[in-house]
Formats: C-alpha cells, sequence, structure tokens
C-alpha cells in the first residue's frame, strides 16, 4: 500500500501519515481533520476500521504495533493516535 504523501503530508509528517491513513480506510479523503477529530464520532470510526487502520498504519510505517500497548485512549482522536504512532515508532 501506497499513502500518497504530497497529498496528506511528507513521509516524515507523522500526522500526515495517519490521516492518508484514515482516508484510505475510509474511502474517501480525511483533509480537514485537525488533531481534536474525533476518530468514531466525527471520522465515524468503527471497531473494523481499528483493525484496518492498523494494518494501514503497520505498511505505512514499517511496524507491527504491540497489541498489549494498545488502549482505547489512543484512538479517540487524531491527535492522540498520532501521539500513539510517534511513540510506537519513534517518529
Amino acid at each position: 500500500m501506497t499513502l500518497a504523501p504530497t497529498r496528506y503530508g511528507t513521509e516524515t509528517d507523522t500526522f500526515g501519515l495517519v490521516v492518508g491513513a484514515l482516508s484510505e480506510v475510509r474511502g474517501r479523503p480525511v483533509l480537514d481533520a485537525t488533531a481534536d477529530t474525533s476518530l468514531f464520532h466525527e471520522i465515524g470510526l468503527d471497531s473494523t476500521g481499528v483493525l484496518d487502520l492498523l494494518l494501514h498504519l503497520s505498511d505505512a510505517f514499517g511496524v507491527e504495533f504491540d497489541v498489549e500497548e494498545l488502549r482505547m485512549r489512543d484512538f479517540a482522536t487524531v491527535g492522540t493516535l498520532t501521539a500513539f504512532v510517534q511513540r510506537e515508532t519513534g517518529r
């Protein structure tokens, strides 16, 4: 899978890559997302979407996320998800 870094951010822009992965999962651009955008209420992510999102993020960042480290609070907003990805990837 290739995220469109020019559309959602650069390869070094974790927030942009998270938004790109969200766009891929939702099947439509999520261009107006901010750090405070709710993944469930505003973007419409569900439990199946969370799993799909993790697969997209794993591909995008070339890492496997430790399921023991996953917490629902990390999926509250685009910002909390970005912070989780940064912690897990060191980016």
